[in-house]
């Protein structure tokens, strides 16, 4: 067997409620802000149970994509060119300086203002380095673009098979992102998706980890994506009694993660993307790495549909295999992003798993969907690149909204407010889900 290559990452991008870059995601995170709004300023979703979640504000699709890809992609799709496009473009630079990657070396006062969003148009003149059959495309989604393939129904259902667009055939597949992605930038290898509820956006970067330490490409753009904040969807997650319900006066408290009173998880749209590419292949460009990417490993509970094993039983089973992966004992982990979606039987799983794997010398725990909402199949990566900052900044983020913990977590250090550290060469990031899906990444210092 040839040497393993050694896999870092070069590339972030970020369209999400917390921000539309990857600074702003962490300047929000990091300072404790919640994306969570109020949804009923819009006739449908007037009526239904559960009326908040994260959204997308700001974005023009035109600003990305030519006007007629514009009205032929669904949103999500726009969403995972655009954090792609940042992803690319920032691996291409040189010349950002250590503490422009991220507007990461703030103080831990008040955050530098982070920098607006400049898409690229929609014909990027980008010069890829990499050989166009030796980069890939992988999209990590739950639904794909699950919005237009819905509007296509209510069509048929109203109007008659004639009224059913065309474009649906295209551009309707959890898969669609890769091509048009793939198609934009002249990327050969491989383009396709990866499918595990919640887990698929560290799936999926799992995937590229082994893709290019085993050889088969140089650089791999992982791009997560989902939009979970139609009718359809969120009654689906109520009716199940998985959302927060009740919290409409106050929906920046609603996502509770590890707390007494917390009522279910928050749902949040959007799409972020890493450029994965191996150590070689960046230092032969002269690319500046954000971090490595160690470890990955993942398992199915085989339980239930929806609950996770009572005991964590899938889940430590990822984190054992991330860490075996990695070559680290669970004592050189100095952070958790927690996977911590503000459910009862979710967060109390993952503490089940917390614990067989570290005992009682778990480090400090961050559940960061208590800012940003639940991205559902786009998470992880959207907690990598959370990851990523972690590790660059030496700063833990908090847990908003965790002034009551359940006194089942009393024994674990529960981050509830940003904290500055020294020497942190290794974060946990946990993405678990529905179906039993179950997924850890260790992300390491350069």
């Amino acid at each position: 067997m040839s040497e393993l290559r050694e896999v870092v990452v070069t590339g972030l991008g970020a369209i999400t409620p917390s921000g539309m870059t990857p600074g702003a995601l962490w300047d929000a995170v990091r300072s404790g802000r919640s994306a969570i709004t109020r949804l009923d300023d819009d006739p449908e979703f007037a009526d239904l149970a559960v009326r908040i979640g994260g959204r997308v504000t700001g974005f023009d699709a035109e600003a990305v994509l030519t006007r007629q890809q514009a009205r032929r992609v669904d949103a999500v799709v726009a969403w995972a060119v655009a954090a792609g496009d940042q992803a690319l473009a920032q691996a291409l630079s040189r010349a950002l300086g250590p503490g422009d990657r991220l507007n990461s070396k703030a103080s831990d006062g008040a955050a530098e203002a982070p920098s607006g969003y400049a898409p690229l148009g929609p014909k990027p003149a980008l010069d890829l380095p990499w050989d166009p059959q030796r980069i890939q495309v992988t999209v990590g989604t739950g639904s794909g673009p699950v919005r237009a393939m819905q509007q296509a129904t209510r069509l048929l259902d109203a109007e008659g098979p004639r009224r059913v667009p065309l474009s649906l055939a295209m551009h309707g597949a959890p898969d669609s992102a890769a091509a048009v992605i793939s198609q934009r930038h002249g990327i050969q290898g491989p383009a396709d998706s990866v499918s595990a509820t919640c887990a698929s956006g560290t799936v999926a970067l799992g995937r590229a980890l082994r893709t290019i330490r085993h050889g088969y490409a140089d650089a791999v753009l992982v791009v997560g994506m989902e939009d979970c904040l139609g009718p359809v969807n969120l009654s689906s997650n109520a009716n199940l009694r998985a959302l927060a319900s009740g919290c409409e006066d106050d929906p920046a408290a609603a996502s509770r993660p590890f707390a007494a009173n917390r009522r279910g998880f928050v749902m949040s749209q959007g799409a972020a993307a890493i450029l994965v590419e191996s150590a070689s292949s960046a230092a032969s460009r002269g690319a500046r790495a954000l971090a490595r990417i160690t470890g990955f490993g993942d398992s199915s509970d085989a339980f239930h549909p929806t609950a996770p094993h009572p005991d964590g039983r899938g889940a430590a089973q990822a984190m054992h295999r991330a860490l075996a992966d990695a070559g680290l004992a669970p004592a050189a982990i100095g952070h958790i992003n927690a996977h911590g979606t503000s459910t009862a039987a979710g967060d109390a799983a993952e503490l089940a798993a917390v614990t067989t794997v570290f005992g009682t010398d778990a480090p400090p725990i961050s559940a960061t969907k208590s800012s940003t909402g639940h991205l559902l199949g786009a998470g992880g990566v959207v907690e990598a690149i959370i990851a990523i900052a972690t590790l660059e900044d030496q700063l833990l983020p908090p847990t908003i909204n965790l002034a009551q913990p359940d006194l089942a977590f009393a024994d674990l250090d529960l981050v509830t407010a940003a904290r500055r550290v020294e020497h942190l060469d290794h974060v946990l990031s946990n993405s678990f889900g529905f179906g039993g899906h179950n997924a850890s990444l260790v992300l390491s210092r350069i």
